[in-house]
């Protein structure tokens, strides 16, 4: 095992796989309202190709994959390839993002395949408010999924809260005290600019973090699973944790350990980066994995030492459900 990293000579062992750009929500941060695009069946990686690429990177040392969308549970068949997926040798974490809406008809499938974790997006518990930020009246199926998640054992469940001032910001107490009253782990994220995202609904993590100290002083701790960068926090008594992703204020760049692979077979070494190396060309021509590997030996050496948001520079090419969370 020759080991993966950038020029940087960070280390990289997490690919995050976008298996699909369809969604069954329409989050105004992710998609713009006009945009009706979505990719051919053809464009998009079959399971077996996504299979060669995680054979590919396992042999260079990843030993962690997520896979997202869109939305990944509307993908048919998606236990077969988390089937696959978990019989890869060295693959030890396997996740999936998710928005819920289809988590309880398919977690104990999941889990039987051999799913470890998910992470669910929810970014309200108020129906109207979930209805309007989503545009589906969906809000007690994403909570059925999250306790069926929990009970067959997908765990820890973590859950993503985007912080939109004026939209859902009033809401983070609430969240907050899920981690005490029901053990759920809670991340708050700083909002993105992406999609429909409106910079003045930006709110810093650091500002996030003096509203929730009205529940207690919150004591750092480490995340059991995923090695993400959000850091991690617990009140006391809870047995849920707290966790701030500022990818914008605080930003994890000098540890970023990883690729993303969006649906149509594009490596993209940075989220907020313009770089690119499409590797389905090499998958469709039957290139023997040695091959595969130099491509993604070729993304990883791209990848730029961190993105530029706080000088209002980031990606011009996609929208966050095209590329992947």
């Amino acid at each position: 095992m020759t080991g993966l990293s950038d020029s940087f000579h960070r280390p990289i062992n997490y690919l995050r796989i976008s298996v699909t750009d369809r969604c069954n929500f329409n989050c105004r941060y992710c998609r713009p309202p006009d945009d009706t695009h979505y990719l051919a069946r053809k464009e998009v990686l079959s399971y077996e190709e996504i299979v060669t690429v995680v054979q590919a990177v396992a042999g260079l040392g990843v030993n962690k994959v997520r896979l997202t969308g869109g939305e990944p549970l509307v993908r048919r068949g998606l236990g077969r390839l988390v089937d696959m997926l978990s019989a890869i040798p060295g693959i030890d974490d396997l996740a999936l993002t998710t928005n819920g809406r289809l988590l309880s008809r398919f977690a104990l499938r999941l889990k039987k395949a051999g799913l470890h974790r998910v992470n669910v997006s929810l970014d309200t518990l108020r129906p109207g408010r979930f209805a309007e930020i989503s545009g589906r009246d969906d809000l007690n199926e994403v909570l059925q999924g999250l306790e069926r998640a929990e009970r067959v054992g997908l765990q820890p469940v973590k859950i993503n809260m985007v912080v939109m001032g004026g939209v859902n910001d009033d809401e983070v107490l609430e969240f907050g005290r899920l981690t005490i009253d029901r053990g759920w782990n809670v991340r708050f994220i700083e909002l993105m600019p992406f999609g429909r995202a409106d910079g003045a609904q930006f709110i810093p993590v650091s500002q996030v973090a003096r509203v929730l100290s009205a529940l207690g002083d919150m004591e750092p701790c480490f995340a059991k699973d995923g090695g993400g960068p959000a850091k991690y926090f617990r009140f006391p008594g809870a047995r849920g944790t707290v966790g701030f992703i500022g990818a914008v204020s605080e930003h994890f760049c000098f540890g970023c350990n990883r690729l993303r692979l969006t649906a149509d077979g594009k490596l993209r070494p940075c989220l907020m980066g313009e770089e690119i190396v499409d590797l389905r060309p090499v998958l469709r021509s039957g290139a023997p994995l040695f091959e595969v590997r130099e491509v993604i030996l070729q993304a990883a050496a791209l990848k730029p030492a961190g993105h530029l948001l706080t000088h209002g520079i980031g990606p011009q090419d996609a929208t966050m459900s095209h590329i992947g969370g």
